[in-house]
């Protein structure tokens, strides 16, 4: 484990296990690194360099009061990549991690990046508009932003109760562990860091980040999640990437890293798997 300074001074913490060709993973809103740790053991007992870092203002990173936002959460990501001077990297994001992985291909190229897997994705944008007409109402965004100030804990119980995992729908059996981990994590995260990241996660328009990837890319979603609708991320993801493959979990719910890791932990290494090196 260690930190990397950011151009602003922000110390942003990351997990570094194994060695090998690197895999960087990127995690949602608003947990932190730990919540890839099924991943990262599984990537890292392969052969593969497994580095998860913690999105400023989440975890164990530095609760900047300015940046937070999808331009700098990018350069955050940047900075990490050449303090550890990392190439033929595979860049895995998911839900917000998914935004901040094209962001930084759209701003920074692919000169060190391998491959690109979405998971849960938040893009290409979540938010309606009238460019966008099938997004999410942003009546939703502005009732997760009413929650967080009544009562985040509160919030972190419900989405983890309820959308996140799916276990809110019948025949669910999500364990509570994983549902207390959720809230653990997110209330890791700085109040006003979570606050403005929603903005950052919904609102962000990634249609260009992703019409500049050019390396190979896999977008993997559930299509029962509640929180990044299927035809919202991945589908429509996956319609902007040349050559894009689109793995869908039938019958899956947004928190896949937990509810379906052993897929995707198959269906990852498959994937870096078709990368020599």
């Amino acid at each position: 484990m260690g930190f990397v300074t950011a151009p602003d001074g922000a110390q942003i913490h990351y997990k570094d296990w194994g060695e090998g060709r690197p895999v960087v993973l990127s995690h949602g809103w608003p947990l932190h690194a730990d919540s890839w740790e099924a991943q990262q053991l599984l990537l890292a007992g392969n052969g593969y360099r497994a580095i998860a870092h913690d999105r400023r203002g989440h975890g164990s990173s530095t609760q900047t009061w300015h940046g937070n936002d999808m331009d700098t959460y990018a350069a955050d990501l940047a900075a990490l990549l050449e303090a550890l001077d990392l190439h033929d990297v595979t860049l895995v994001g998911f839900s917000t991690g998914g935004g901040e992985v094209t962001r930084y291909i759209g701003r920074y190229g692919t000169e060190r990046v391998a491959q690109l897997v979405l998971v849960s994705a938040v893009p290409p944008l979540m938010v309606r508009r009238d460019d966008n007409p099938g997004g999410v109402p942003v009546e939703v965004f502005d009732g997760i932003r009413a929650g967080s100030v009544a009562d985040r804990s509160q919030l972190y119980r419900d989405l983890a109760d309820g959308p996140f995992f799916g276990h809110n729908r019948e025949g669910a059996n999500v364990s509570e562990g994983i549902r207390r981990a959720f809230w653990l994590q997110s209330m890791a995260c700085g109040a006003r860091n979570a606050y403005e990241c929603i903005r950052a996660f919904s609102e962000t328009d990634f249609r260009a980040d992703l019409a500049a990837v050019d390396v190979p890319t896999l977008v993997i979603h559930g299509d029962d999640d509640q929180v990044v609708p299927f035809e919202v991320g991945g589908q429509a993801s996956a319609a902007l990437v040349a050559d894009a493959k689109l793995l869908v979990y039938p019958g899956a719910p947004h928190g896949i890293t937990d509810t379906h890791k052993d897929q995707l932990g198959a269906d990852l290494l498959a994937f870096l798997g078709e990368v020599a090196g």
